[in-house]
């Protein structure tokens, strides 16, 4: 699977929590995250990372153009609910993606512990298959 890790500032030690806690899963996969998030994760677990430009220089459209392509499974996307964010347009635009396009997405440490466990006990294997796709 095709997993995308994004988190505003205030939530990226959460995220690089989530990421140590769950490396032996992650590293089954092929992980995506904007610059700083994904820089800072592969620091502390040593995961291989393919890395998009930060969320407001255009990475969070980075990731959309992938989940609009049919390139991308899932979204792990940690917000910061309290703090305006000057790119919100495109945070939205990301997150309609996702439901536009049937992706899983978790905007918390608690749907993320869900939906990759569910990822580790196979209740997202239909992603793998086209047709159930769309």
């Amino acid at each position: 699977m095709k997993i995308a890790l994004i988190a505003h500032d205030q939530k990226k030690d959460n995220l690089i929590q989530f990421a140590i806690a769950y490396r032996d899963i992650l590293a089954q996969h092929e992980l995506y995250a904007t610059g700083t998030t994904g820089t800072m994760i592969n620091t502390e677990t040593g995961l291989p990372i393919t890395l998009f430009r930060s969320g407001p220089l255009g990475g969070d459209q980075q990731i959309g153009a992938m989940i609009a392509n049919d390139e991308m499974d899932m979204v792990f996307f940690f917000r910061d609910p309290l703090t305006a964010q000057p790119h919100e347009p495109d945070v939205m635009a990301l997150v309609r993606l996702c439901d536009l396009y049937h992706i899983p997405l978790a905007t918390n440490m608690g749907t993320a512990e869900i939906i990759l466990k569910g990822l580790q006990e196979g209740f997202v294997d239909w992603r793998k298959l086209k047709e159930r796709r769309q």
